[in-house]
């Protein structure tokens, strides 16, 4: 039993490993891993769009102040990634941008994305949390638990926990993602002023 523990348990940091390496690599298929958390558009006055091009070097990249981007040419899409030596939490964002041309030059529609073991996790963790407070509050009234004014303080008191611990996560996820999102807004900025430049 112990084994098999320890084998689950090696399968599972694998496939983090794994998942964290498919998202932060910068290679053509990286543009459509993870789980979209955003959507949008943006358009740049880029006549012909093929502007674009110029401002990466032949292997695709163009280094930015906060991040990097690469143009994956055979798709026309970019893929953004800020910093990865600083901090990154546990919901780290990247971006990747389509370009469709058009009359009015390129319009770029855009997708924000976190690792798949990110939102797994999250949403595994907040299901434990709902699931195992309603459990024992079901469980405690069916064993006659609210009968009593002890059984009440013991069912508020755990009833008080689950949801400290709730929106302590809920606090940190929302902390996280407002500096991840912010860090690849940046690189966004960064990259738009660097083909307006073109």
């Amino acid at each position: 039993m112990v084994l098999a523990g320890l084998f689950a348990t090696l399968l599972f940091l694998g496939l983090v490993v794994a998942d964290w390496f498919q998202f932060t690599r910068l290679f053509s298929g990286a543009g459509t891993y993870g789980f979209v958390i955003g959507r949008g558009e943006d358009q740049l006055p880029l006549i012909p769009w093929t502007r674009v091009i110029d401002r990466f070097d032949r292997t695709g990249v163009l280094r930015l102040p906060h991040g990097v981007a690469r143009f994956i040419h055979e798709h026309r899409r970019i893929l953004l990634r800020p910093q990865a030596h600083r901090f990154r939490t546990a919901w780290p964002i990247n971006g990747s941008i389509e370009i469709v041309p058009d009359d009015n030059g390129a319009r770029l529609t855009w997708a924000k994305r976190v690792p798949w073991s990110s939102a797994v996790l999250t949403l595994v963790w907040f299901a434990v949390v709902v699931v195992g407070t309603l459990t024992f509050g079901i469980t405690f009234a069916l064993n006659g638990g609210f009968s009593s004014l002890g059984g009440l303080v013991i069912a508020a008191g755990i009833a008080g926990l689950g949801l400290l611990v709730f929106a302590f996560g809920l606090i940190t996820v929302s902390l996280a993602y407002r500096l991840e999102n912010h860090r690849l807004a940046q690189v966004y900025q960064e990259l738009r002023a660097a083909l307006l430049e073109a």
